[in-house]
C-alpha cells in the first residue's frame, strides 16, 4: 500500500507553509514533533471545555478531566494490545 503523500501533509497544518519557494519539510523530530489536525482539534477542545488537573479534584472539570484522561489511556492499551491501561 503506497502513501499518499499529499493526503498525509494536509493532516499537519504547519506544512502548509513555504520556505524559499518551497513546501516545508520538517526533519527535527528529535527536538519537537509537529502535530496532526485531530491532535490539535483534541488539544483544543480540552483546553476549551474541561482544562483541570486530574485525579485531583471532584468539582466538574477535574471529574471531566480525568474522564477524558483515562479514556485516552483506554484507547492507547487498545493501540498496544496492552492488557489494562495501567501497564
Amino acid at each position: 500500500m503506497a502513501l499518499d503523500s499529499v493526503t498525509i501533509r494536509a493532516e499537519f497544518p504547519i506544512l502548509a507553509q513555504e520556505v524559499n519557494g518551497r513546501p516545508l519539510v520538517y526533519l527535527d523530530n528529535a527536538a519537537t514533533t509537529q502535530k496532526p489536525l485531530a491532535v490539535l482539534d483534541a488539544s483544543r477542545r480540552y483546553y476549551e471545555e474541561i482544562n483541570a488537573n486530574i485525579h485531583r479534584g471532584t468539582h466538574h472539570l477535574a471529574r471531566a478531566a480525568t474522564s477524558a484522561h483515562e479514556a485516552a489511556r483506554e484507547t492507547v492499551a487498545k493501540h498496544l494490545n496492552a492488557a489494562e491501561a495501567a501497564e
